[in-house]
């Protein structure tokens, strides 16, 4: 059994004459421990795909005329909030493409981070402050620890990201989502990031989502390759498959 299992997912956004069809007839699954890229252009659909994995869309505009999310097994399509709730941040998790929209600039990174921790696992003050130090550890930022009670504009773009993924894995998930997560820092970042990512991965044996429209992340990072274009999934296979042989014109298109 995968861990993610979408089947015919469809997205609307709107009614009659108004409806737009965001995502259509998307199919895709997820093993622990694998990697799976979503790949295409702004306004394929590969966003709002992810989304609807969290339940994140504003519903009721956006709505679901087919579909079934399946996550270890349950049926999470129509699960209530308050199960969704639990599921986030715990079991699932996301990286979002802009630090600085998903971060508070009015809260300290310390308890933005160790608000997870208190949500979700009950812990103290201390053990949480505790567990955000490891963290920090673990995301590369050991020499910012000191800093814990700054707000997130007085950390670099490459800092924030790597907040963002502390804040992801404090729980240790078992599927990341990452949308776009290297889109907002230079190349030299975007590569310690990507490296950072693999080795959590490996570590906590997660299962990562990710989102991009850069074909050098997903060379670099993908077991699997689904390519989005129109709302729909044109073409899917193993990533080496899609780089040596591809059979689909757009995806020949976006490889050039």
């Amino acid at each position: 059994m995968s861990l993610l299992e979408i089947e015919n997912l469809s997205v609307s956004f709107g009614e009659g004459n108004r409806e737009v069809e965001a995502v259509r007839g998307v199919s895709l699954s997820l093993d622990k421990g694998e990697t799976a890229a979503l790949v295409g252009e702004s306004g394929s659909g590969k966003s709002v795909t992810a989304l609807s994995v969290m339940r994140l869309l504003p519903y009721p505009l956006a709505h679901h005329p087919s579909g079934s999310i399946k996550f270890a097994g349950e049926e999470i399509m129509d699960a209530p909030e308050s199960h969704m709730r639990q599921l986030r941040g715990d079991r699932m998790a996301m990286i979002f493409q802009e630090p600085l929209n998903s971060l508070n600039p009015l809260h300290c990174i310390e308890k933005q981070i160790s608000e997870v921790l208190l949500v979700h696992k009950a812990m103290t003050s201390a053990m949480a402050r505790d567990r955000v130090e490891e963290l920090m550890t673990l995301v590369g930022l050991q020499d910012q620890i000191s800093r814990l009670g700054n707000l997130p504009h007085e950390f670099s773009g490459g800092q924030q990201q790597r907040v963002m993924i502390a804040m992801a894995l404090a729980n240790e998930p078992d599927l990341l989502i990452a949308d776009e997560p290297t889109t907002a820092v230079d190349v030299t970042i975007q590569a310690q990031l990507l490296d950072l990512l693999k080795d959590l991965q490996e570590k906590l044996d997660m299962a990562l989502l990710l989102i991009t429209h850069d074909l050098s992340v997903v060379r670099h990072m993908a077991d699997t390759v689904s390519v989005m274009n129109a709302g729909r999934i044109v073409e899917q296979g193993a990533a080496a498959d899609i780089f040596e042989r591809p059979q689909d014109t757009y995806t020949k298109t976006l490889l050039a």
